[in-house]
Order: C-alpha cells, then sequence, then structure tokens
C-alpha cells in the first residue's frame, strides 16, 4: 500500500528555530548518570520512586530533577546510586565492601541497570542526538508514549500491530513487485464520488487548499532539514516505493507541530520478522528522545507528490487512531516524495505534506479529503552522526537489490542519477556545512554499498 506520513512540535516556529539551530552530544558509556537517564525521558524525577532492599532492610530514595538522590530516612543527598547503596549497606553490614549501586538500587521496582543497558544498546545504534531532541526530552510534560501511535497501550510494536494491522513497515515493497514506474494521471477530488470496490486504489487524486473551501488550516507545521534530507536520500536508492515514520512533537497552545526526525523502514512486504526490529527500534528511538509518532512517509518514485486512495484511507486511519480516546486535538500527517516524476520541474525532488479532512456528514460514504498543508522549512545547522549512520544502514540494505537504482547510470541527457540525487540534496543541507563537505560524506556512503 502506498503510504505516508508527518510532524512534530514546539513552543512556536522562533522556538523550533532555537532547537534546530543548536548541537548537542550524546555522553560515552561510563558517563551514563541519572541525570542522563532522566534528560533522556527514561526515568522521571518522584519522591520514593528508588529503594534499596538489603538484609532485610528496605531503604527508600527520592529522585530529584538534577538526578541526585535524597535518602527518605535522613535527607541525605547523594550524587549516584553507588554512593547511596555503599552508605546503606554499611549501615546494615560494616564490612560490606563497595559494589555496583546500579544493580542494587531500584527504580519503581526494576533494576536500575536494566535502564542503564538500554541507554547504552539505543546509543550503540543512534549516536549523538540534535540539542532539538535533547530541547525535546527535557522540556516534555510527559513521558514519551508507550504506543508508537497510541499513548499508555503497552509495549511500542505489539500496540502498533494492534493499531494498524497492517504498519507502514510491512508496506515496503518486494524486490522486483509494485515498482512505480508508471505515471499514474491524478483526477480531481470532485470527480470521485461515493466510494466504488471497482474503482483502482493506486488512483492518485488532487489536493485542495484550507482557502478553496473557506477554512483555516488547523495547525502550523514546521520540519527540520534533515528530516528531508534523509527522507529523499532514502527514496532515491530504489525504484520501489518507500515507507517510514516521522517523530516530533505537538505543542497544544501555539498550535505547533515541529518534524524533527524521520525514521526509515528497512524492510519488504512480507517481511515480518525485520519489520518487527525495525519497528522495536523506532519505538525505543522515540522513547530515548522524548518524541512522540506524528506521522509517516511515502514514495510516488515515478509519480506525482499525490496521496492515493489507499493513502487517503490509510492517513484518515492513522489520524483517528493517534487521536486514540483524547477529546483533544493532535495532528498527524502525512509527507509523500516523489523523487524520479518527469513532471518535476527539475532534478530536485517534490515533497508534499498532506493531511484528510472527512467527508461532509450528508455523503458520509465519500472518499475523505486530501487536504495541502502549508509547512515552514526549519534548516539544521549540521548533519548529525545519527542521520549519516541511518544513511549508511540504508545503503547496506538495498545493495544488491533488483530494484536497487543504479546511481551511475543516465538519468536524463545532462545527468546521471547520482547528479540528480546531489542535486536535490544540496536544497536540504545543513546551514553551517558547506555543500561540497556533505555531498563528500553522501558520496563516500554510497561507494560503501558499491
Amino acid at each position: 500500500a502506498e503510504a505516508g506520513l508527518g510532524y512534530a512540535e514546539s513552543g512556536g516556529l522562533g522556538d523550533a528555530r532555537g532547537w534546530l539551530d543548536s548541537q548537542g552530544g550524546a555522553p560515552k558509556g561510563r558517563a551514563v548518570t541519572l541525570r542522563v537517564l532522566l534528560k533522556d525521558a527514561l526515568l522521571e524525577p518522584g519522591a520514593g520512586v528508588l529503594s534499596i532492599y538489603y538484609l532485610g532492610k528496605k531503604f527508600l530514595g527520592d529522585l530529584q530533577p538534577d538526578g541526585r538522590i535524597m535518602w527518605q530516612e535522613t535527607g541525605q543527598i547523594f550524587n549516584s546510586p553507588s554512593a547511596w547503596a555503599t552508605h546503606c549497606k554499611k549501615l546494615v553490614n560494616p564490612a560490606k565492601k563497595s559494589g555496583c549501586g546500579w544493580a542494587s538500587v531500584k527504580y519503581k521496582g526494576q533494576k536500575l541497570d536494566k535502564y542503564k543497558a538500554t541507554w547504552l544498546r539505543l546509543h550503540q545504534l543512534h549516536t549523538p542526538a540534535t540539542a532539538a531532541d535533547e530541547v525535546c526530552a527535557t522540556t516534555s510534560s510527559r513521558k514519551p508514549p508507550r504506543s508508537l501511535w497510541n499513548e499508555g497501550c503497552g509495549e511500542g510494536r505489539r500496540e502498533l500491530r494492534r493499531l494498524l494491522g497492517n504498519s507502514p513497515c510491512e508496506e515496503a515493497t518486494t524486490p522486483g513487485k509494485r515498482v512505480d514506474s508508471k505515471i499514474r494521471v491524478p483526477v480531481r477530488y470532485c470527480m470521485l464520488g461515493s466510494r466504488d470496490s471497482a474503482r483502482n486504489p493506486h488512483t492518485l487524486v488532487e489536493v485542495t487548499s484550507f482557502a478553496a473551501i473557506n477554512k483555516f488550516q488547523p495547525f502550523n507545521v514546521a520540519v527540520s532539514s534533515n528530516v528531508l534530507f534523509l527522507l529523499d536520500f532514502h527514496s532515491h536508492l530504489t525504484r520501489s516505493e518507500v515507507v517510514g515514520y516521522l517523530g516530533g512533537r505537538w505543542d497544544i497552545n501555539s498550535q505547533m507541530l515541529t518534524v524533527l526526525r524521520a525514521f526509515p523502514c528497512r524492510s519488504r512486504l512480507g517481511d515480518a520478522e525485520t519489520a518487527a526490529a525495525t519497528e522495536e527500534e523506532i519505538y525505543q528511538s522515540l522513547f530515548l528522545r522524548g518524541l512522540s509518532l506524528v506521522g509517516w512517509y511515502h514514495s510516488h518514485p515515478h509519480s506525482p507528490a499525490l496521496p492515493s486512495l489507499q493513502d487517503i484511507d490509510a492517513q484518515m486511519d492513522y489520524q483517528l487512531r493517534l487521536q486514540g480516546s483524547s477529546n483533544g486535538f493532535q495532528p498527524c500527517l502525512a509527507l509523500l516524495c516523489s523523487p524520479y516524476y518527469s513532471g518535476n520541474p527539475g532534478p530536485e525532488s517534490k515533497i508534499s505534506p498532506f493531511w484528510v479532512m472527512p467527508p461532509p456528514e450528508q455523503r458520509p460514504s465519500d472518499y475523505g479529503i486530501p487536504m495541502d498543508v502549508e509547512m515552514a522549512y526549519v534548516q539544521d545547522s549540521f548533519l548529525t552522526n545519527d542521520i549519516l549512520h541511518e544513511m549508511t544502514l540504508l545503503v547496506e540494505f538495498y545493495k544488491g537489490a533488483p530494484d536497487l537504482v543504479r546511481l551511475q547510470e543516465p538519468w536524463s541527457q545532462e545527468h546521471t542519477h547520482l547528479d540528480k540525487l546531489k542535486i536535490s540534496l544540496a536544497s536540504r543541507t545543513p546551514k553551517d556545512q558547506s555543500l561540497c563537505h556533505v555531498l563528500e560524506q553522501v558520496c563516500g556512503i554510497l561507494k560503501q554499498g558499491s
């Protein structure tokens, strides 16, 4: 199926620019502290959330926002789990040598070393995050959702499967099949009429502007350049359709959706095992960064960046599921990318967001209305290591595949496919890195797959 997604939050576009203008790094393994786990939203401060059980004696501690521990019985402050555990154990058993406090101290009944291990495992996959993510994590007013599409409903991957049925990761195309090689001619929404099972679900539909129906766009959107950069790179690698998730944040006060991270699905249709691993990795990355799942992206390699009937139905379903039982409005957007459509004005890919409005109440059997969405573009300071790592994984994934785009082959009389890719990515490069340097990095990654 064709699929697409969307966006994230900020306290306003000015705040989004501030986040994306700065840079942060990930601490190394030995530097993992309670403060780091708090900042990355794996833990929350609270009274009595820490405990030690030793030789029949129970000790309770408060986890403070700065990562220190206050022992409830005396009010003493300790800078680390090891310091607190050593002190408490020596009170009970003076001969006790110092041990591993991370294994001795529990957070809400679970040993702290499990949280530390989770952090270390995730940071082996995702090296330095941008300050945008770190600010999001530290300013989040609640723990990240335990579900990719609905808050508080169990483990991410299982809940994702329950909510979505076939998730976007499983919609990635089987090699050599459903390659979008034909140019599909879009139809106007007003020509669709009621649902018709005989209609081709891959029929493309023109989007409608809010102004055309005398309505205002119900939310603002800002998207970071690194999101579009990775999405565009992914879409260029294969003649098949690609899909992925988008992470970010929604600020209900400013009605601002800010897209901060793209998560490509490195899986194929029917490969449930790979899809499961990919979804779990994406879920953990969202959880670590304090981000919410806010949409998905999808490519139409040789057709316009317009939604199909199947895209429209999927997007409407995702909007409802992301909304869940909450009474408050929360957007879910789709991004469509068209890298090789001959109707594009030049080598640059067309990337278009859309959102679906329900059909009129008097015509409930009609298709949802695909709406064009205006979005602000926020240029990142530089291409982060985790984006480069994700690009490397994508090149490795498509290596040797029958639908792999041969980048050295001609795309036009003037350009190879590699030339075309470089030109398209040039419009999405960070502001503090030279274009030549970025393209050298891209070429270096592509050579690894050749």
